[in-house]
């Protein structure tokens, strides 16, 4: 049969297999699928859907428990006689929910926002427009899987010289964000894989895992980043660490917690470090922290960044670099996709790569985010004793902390009464909840004169006045 027309929202909270289970149920019980009609293969499906095999497995198992398809051994999925089923569809306005009325936001501290008034748009629209030109009509084809040579060349370069990543263009795969990677990582790491994880860390991550229904064992994050005895104690394989920029405490991992942690992952050979280096590009005092991939000596270490800080959200452009024993296995595994990122925006990229833009921009916007961390931290100085604040080395975001005798819960609500949303560093833990009340403060995607004001606004939201004594 042809594919499934399935629209997947991977930003619903609604998981992925339940979504394609929903469509697929809703279309035999409207007759759209016949009875016998033969459904896609799971690897099929899974490929046109990008998720998962497990995903797929997951939707058609419960498809089959119901009674909606049956199984043939060695043939696939047949539409089942649904005629004498005790179907009852849900009557409409009983799906209605009513969703509260959300208030205007007035001032977000998003830690994903960047300043998009400093874009280099005029740069980027002339490489955009040399792209888009008759001479390209090959990149209207289907380009190279791992994506075209061309980035992977120029991100290669990038990565040696500014995060002394030791690897070819060979070992990169560009594919649409983090969160399309991912699942295909956690494909190659097979079944058996059990993942340690940050905590507080990383919601998205979590929730890959949690869809690709892969264990995720919380280990704690302190001072020094994630402890790395906790996870050796632990049943984990591989570990998932933002080392240079934890998120969200802002902590940099130590020298002797990264010599420790390659040590694990040399110790056994189902062990491997995936190091995202999220924002890495944004560090304001002393020299850049080097990353574990080009301090890993056994090929342990799966590099994962994105252009999402250090460009825009909206490109969608990630990559990963993959040791070569991975390698090999990825290529064997993929050996028929296709990469999810259009060629003319991988040649735009690379074009501005190649001619220095790239970097140029990245040493204008250090400087931009560098005035505005200032900014931050001198109108939360003001502020002390009762505010206090850490992670102000690097990234878009800083931690800080609420001295006070309320809750997260409560300052989050007060907050947005005003028209201001700040983020709890409890919603990215998974256990143990913090008694002291911290938030991630963004400041990105602010205004120069915007940060004293918003700064004001969110303590006048919460109470807090003005103290006399330092804050760090």
């Amino acid at each position: 049969m042809e594919m499934l027309l399935i629209e997947l929202n991977k930003e619903s909270e609604t998981p992925l297999y339940e979504q394609i289970y929903e469509q697929i149920r809703n279309d035999i019980t409207e007759g759209k699928l016949v009875v016998g009609e033969k459904l896609p293969s799971k690897r099929k499906l899974g490929e046109f859907l990008d998720v998962s095999q497990t995903t797929i497995e997951i939707a058609y198992g419960q498809l089959a428990a119901e009674g909606f398809i049956t199984s043939k051994p060695r043939r696939g999925y047949f539409v089942q006689e649904i005629g004498e089923l005790a179907y009852v569809q849900p009557l409409e306005e009983m799906a209605i929910v009513i969703k509260e009325e959300r208030k205007e936001l007035e001032i977000d501290f998003s830690p994903g926002k960047i300043d998009t008034e400093s874009f280099p748009f005029k740069q980027w629209r002339k490489y955009a427009k040399d792209t888009i030109d008759e001479a390209a009509q090959h990149l209207l084809l289907l380009g190279h899987p791992h994506g075209d040579v061309e980035l992977r060349q120029e991100i290669a370069k990038y990565l040696y010289h500014s995060r002394g990543v030791d690897c070819s263009a060979d070992q990169i795969i560009v594919g649409s964000g983090t969160e399309q990677l991912m699942p295909l990582l956690i494909r190659l790491l097979g079944p058996k894989a059990k993942y340690a994880i940050e905590d507080p860390g990383y919601p998205l991550t979590h929730h890959v895992f949690f869809h690709n229904n892969r264990e995720a064992i919380p280990i704690a994050v302190d001072e020094e980043g994630m402890d790395v005895q906790a996870l050796q104690q632990s049943e984990a394989t591989i570990a998932y660490v933002t080392p240079s920029h934890q998120f969200p405490t802002g902590t940099v991992l130590s020298a002797a917690r990264r010599t420790a942690l390659l040590n694990w992952a040399a110790s056994n050979v189902s062990n491997f470090i995936i190091e995202d280096d999220y924002d890495s590009e944004f560090r304001y005092t002393g020299r850049p922290i080097p990353s574990l991939q080009g301090m890993d000596k056994a090929g342990k270490v799966i590099y994962v960044s994105t252009f999402s800080k250090s460009l825009m959200p909206s490109l969608r452009i990630a990559y990963m670099v993959l040791p070569p024993v991975l390698l090999k296995v990825y290529e064997e595994a993929f050996i028929h996709y296709s990469s999810t990122v259009p060629r003319l925006d991988q040649h735009t990229l690379a074009r501005f790569m190649a001619d220095g833009h790239f970097a140029r921009h990245l040493n204008r916007m250090r400087k931009v985010y560098k005035r505005k961390l200032q900014l931050l931290t001198d109108s939360l100085r003001q502020f002390a004793p009762t505010i206090s604040f850490s992670g102000d080395e690097a990234g878009m975001h800083i931690l800080i902390n609420v001295h006070t005798d309320k809750d997260e819960d409560a300052l989050s609500k007060a907050a947005l009464a005003k028209g201001i949303r700040v983020y709890a560093v409890n919603e990215y833990r998974k256990s143990p909840k913090s008694v002291q009340p911290s938030f991630l403060i963004g400041f990105g995607g602010l205004a120069d004169d915007q940060i004293a004001w918003a700064v004001e606004r969110l303590m006048d939201a919460w109470n807090i006045k003005k103290g006399d004594g330092p804050c760090n």
